[in-house]
């Protein structure tokens, strides 16, 4: 697959995913939540392995560390989305955006830590360049946007983002390890499945899988076709990023998620942008390209 039409395609896709997250986390509890999204979608890509990538569950089978290794990344991702769904419950779309920007410095940093490519990306000055254009402009981009009333629980949904992104930079350093050994389908079905029979077990031993049985059918299939989207796009693609082009690009592909998701916002919900929001995703759309244009 082409490396510039991908980063396009991902940010196209992921416009619709927070809104549709967003308006989940509203209906369901999180634990139901993820536990029914994570199963809904890691099923349809393990009928895909079972089908394509067989030759990848013999490597799995035969490598113990690697078994390890996929369920560490499972665990990461449990707690990764925990904290992500309630922080974005209890604070708003705006501030999610803006940790999304404060992810990118210590994601950079954990990967120029443990990855020889990584830093060497970093010392060009191209990257520099585009990275600081990239981030001005979302800045530009969410500053400007129209700002939510306060709540009281405001400072806990922070934190609980904070430490998202925290727990999320160092599960991407486990995805490159894990890639160079696994296509990024089976790093994606096992690591949904993974966290999907977690969240289960947790919903059973809480009793809120009950909650499920109060739920119109409507909602409920709702909920497992987004999270069979979520995880195709949010995971899989990721994955297939960070295996590719590397934990430093995804993450400033990445801020351009925000634009999309306003872009989507506007037509589907009617929320508008204004023209400050406009030349902050010009800028940030330029600094991207600056960004994908080093050299691996």
């Amino acid at each position: 697959m082409n490396n510039h039409f991908i980063p396009i395609l991902y940010v196209s896709l992921m416009g619709f995913i927070f809104p549709i997250m967003r308006f989940m986390s509203l209906h369901f509890d999180t634990i139901n939540n993820n536990a029914v999204r994570f199963l809904s979608g890691g099923l349809v890509l393990t009928f895909i392995i079972l089908f394509k990538f067989r030759t990848e569950i013999r490597k799995i089978i035969s490598d113990p560390t690697l078994i390890i290794k996929l369920l560490i990344l499972g665990i990461f991702m449990v707690g990764n989305m925990y904290f992500f769904i309630n922080g974005l419950q209890q604070t708003s779309a705006v501030t999610g955006s803006l940790f999304g920007i404060l992810a990118m410095p210590l994601a950079i940093l954990m990967a120029a830590l443990f990855f020889e490519d990584e830093r060497t990306r970093c010392k060009q000055k191209r990257f520099y360049l585009g990275a600081i254009i990239t981030f001005l402009g979302s800045f530009i981009f969410i500053f400007f946007a129209k700002q939510p009333n306060i709540e009281q629980n405001f400072l806990m949904g922070s934190l609980f983002l904070g430490i998202s992104i925290f727990i999320q930079s160092i599960q991407n350093i486990f995805v490159k390890t894990i890639s160079k050994q696994l296509h990024s389908v089976v790093i994606s079905a096992s690591t949904a499945s993974i966290a999907g029979l977690i969240y289960l077990l947790i919903a059973i031993q809480t009793q809120k899988i009950t909650q499920l049985q109060t739920v119109e059918w409507s909602l409920l299939i709702g909920l497992s076709c987004a999270g069979i989207y979520g995880i195709l796009v949010g995971m899989f693609m990721s994955f297939y990023i960070m295996s590719t082009q590397g934990v430093v690009i995804f993450n400033v592909i990445r801020l351009t998620v925000p634009i999309s998701t306003a872009i989507t916002s506007y037509f589907i919900l009617g929320e508008t942008i204004n023209i400050y929001q406009v030349i902050g995703a010009a800028v940030v759309i330029l600094g991207s390209v600056i960004v994908l244009k080093t050299k691996n």
